[in-house]
């Protein structure tokens, strides 16, 4: 809990870049993308993956849960950073503009 006393709810980001050239390395990719998909994160572009957590505990609970698949080559990147921050991402479809919205409500345990 944060010190105002509500929750302050956080993002989790995962960009990769992993070869594709061959059918196994493909094949690694793909499983990549889907255990991001079993863990919660949603598709933000093909590859990039996000997900909301609810504090810095839970952040380094999922990195290592991600640092256990992650393929052998490539690159992965992975951020965590503020709902407030995430309202800041300027996003755009095509030449339009898009608005940044969190979830309407979400519920922590």
């Amino acid at each position: 809990m944060s010190s105002n006393g509500g929750y302050r709810l956080l993002w989790m980001q995962v960009m990769f870049d992993l070869p594709v050239r061959k059918k196994a390395q493909r094949k690694r990719a793909t499983d990549f993308r889907n255990r991001l998909l079993d863990e919660g994160f949603t598709m933000s572009q093909f590859s990039v993956y996000l997900r909301h957590i609810k504090d810095r505990e839970q952040a380094e609970t999922y990195i290592k849960k991600i640092e256990s698949f992650i393929p052998e080559e490539g690159i992965v990147h992975i951020l965590v950073f503020t709902d407030k921050q995430y309202e800041q991402i300027k996003t755009f479809r095509g030449r339009v503009k898009s608005k940044q919205s969190s979830p309407d409500q979400l519920m922590l345990f």
